[in-house]
């Protein structure tokens, strides 16, 4: 293991994040906030730090950096930048720990969500800047990492999308960067897209640049505690529902409209699945809502769509406390966050493609079943899935569940109720936001639980965002083996 390249990009990246603190300390100067001291100490600590490790791990001509490499400074870089990320929120007069920091940075960067902060609404503006910045780094940050370097690293059945990506050698990172400065012009695009449509629609032009950099990352960061249920009228949330939709098909898509044709995305069978399995929860959640006394079809509408793609997408905005809409909701919602968008998107979850995969494979079992010489390989795309991929995406999926139940049994040691253990394991491993219940649920806020539920849940924040394998083979002795 050579961990100078990891130290060096490790450094570039923490060097990158201090020159981000920027925006925020002029957005407070030009406020006149005394809040851009702590952005001035905290990038100038963040850019020492950066620096030195990239100046004292430089290599000179150039590295290559191994699969096993790839695996720990995914993971190790993801941590580092949560870690002088967190120093605003404590330098700042928010009277945060630093735990409470962490936490708030981590669910930034992994664009789950979640906060501790009480009274949004009156925070610095450089403050809701730099949360709304660490969402949108971490959106196009997995983007590219699940582009380009998940699927050469065979995690989860993202394999699937070698051929578009990266091929499976011990090169890995220069293929990322090519990558990500194709899809950078994109991502740009549809945050100024979004942020230009906010504007028209009614909020002010710092509102519509921040939610729209939240929007386009799925990442649910609001400068308000009532979220986007301050915004009245339904353009707002017909915007921001149309944002979390783009954030959530694969970028990659966007490319091959651009290149191809625009119709190649409808024949994407993610996308297909995704807008079905989104169409379905809609209708249902509608069906049930009906029942309501005095409630207006077009409010009750708007409502459900958003709450449904915001839930499902992992975005995490909210209007309204929708548990209060009937014994339905609470397993509805857990249900979606369990779903996901399309695999090389901002959205995080199990995904659209892993279900797909394992209805194939079922599919294929019931023919074998009943006609046991017939050959009916399990097909993704209109291609047959090798029994590598069906197995990765299996044992994703037992891994899920597993380490699911895992933070929800540790989260209830801390001393949790049962339904905030639970959606609070959920909402983390799936990056979601909001959890369920008085406490985290979408009219709470995580600021109450303790210090050791809060490590919990950024742990499962981490491991969820990096798709399970890319932290957890960290823990396996045969991986520090030579």
């Amino acid at each position: 293991m050579n961990f100078r390249p990891i130290a060096f990009l490790t450094g570039l990246l923490l060097s990158a994040l201090a020159v981000a603190m920027t925006p925020p300390a002029l957005a407070d100067l030009i406020e006149g906030n005394p809040n851009w001291l702590v952005f001035v100490a905290a990038g100038g600590l963040t850019l020492f730090v950066g620096v030195g490790l990239s100046v004292s791990c430089w290599q000179g001509r150039g590295f290559n950096i191994s699969v096993r490499e790839t695996f720990l400074f995914t993971t190790v870089s993801w941590a580092a930048l949560a870690a002088f990320a967190a120093l605003p929120f404590v330098f700042a007069d928010l009277n945060l720990s630093y735990t409470d920091a962490f936490f708030e940075a981590m669910s930034g960067l992994t664009t789950t969500g979640s906060t501790v902060i009480v009274g949004l609404d009156f925070a610095a503006p450089g403050l809701l800047l730099w949360r709304a910045l660490l969402q949108w780094i971490g959106g196009i940050g997995i983007v590219v990492t699940a582009i380009a370097i998940l699927p050469a690293l065979q995690v989860g059945g993202m394999q699937l999308f070698r051929a578009e990506a990266a091929e499976q050698n011990e090169k890995v990172l220069p293929r990322a960067a090519q990558i990500a400065s194709g899809i950078g012009s994109i991502y740009v695009g549809g945050t100024t897209l979004i942020a230009a449509a906010y504007w028209i629609a009614g909020m002010n032009i710092f509102d519509a640049v921040t939610h729209a950099m939240t929007t386009v990352a799925t990442g649910g960061y609001a400068n308000y505690d009532a979220s986007f249920g301050v915004f009245e009228g339904p353009i707002i949330p017909l915007i921001a529902t149309v944002g979390m939709i783009l954030g959530a098909l694969p970028f990659i898509m966007y490319l091959k409209m651009m290149k191809v044709r625009v119709s190649v995305i409808l024949h994407d069978p993610q996308v297909r699945g995704f807008f079905m399995i989104a169409g379905a929860f809609i209708v249902f959640v509608m069906f049930a809502r009906s029942v309501e006394p005095d409630a207006s079809i077009i409010q009750t509408f708007s409502e459900t769509i958003f709450n449904v793609v915001s839930i499902m997408t992992g975005t995490g905005y909210a209007i309204g406390n929708f548990e209060t809409w009937g014994a339905f909701a609470t397993p509805t919602f857990l249900a979606l966050m369990f779903v996901g968008g399309c695999a090389g998107s901002t959205t995080c979850s199990i995904k659209i493609f892993r279900f797909q995969v394992l209805f194939a494979s079922a599919q294929s079992q019931l023919r074998k079943l009943a006609r046991p010489h017939r050959v009916a390989p399990a097909r993704y795309a209109g291609k047959p899935l090798n029994p590598e991929t069906i197995n990765s995406v299996m044992a994703f999926f037992f891994l899920y569940i597993v380490s699911f139940l895992v933070l929800a049994v540790a989260l209830s040691l801390t001393g949790l109720d049962g339904i905030t253990a639970l959606s609070g394991a959920a909402t983390a491993i799936s990056n979601v936001g909001p959890g369920l219940g008085p406490i985290i649920g979408p009219a709470g806020n995580f600021a109450p639980l303790s210090d050791a539920a809060k490590w919990i849940l950024a742990v499962g924040m981490l491991a969820g965002r990096l798709e399970l394998f890319t932290v957890l083979i960290l823990f396996s002795a045969r991986f520090w083996r030579s």
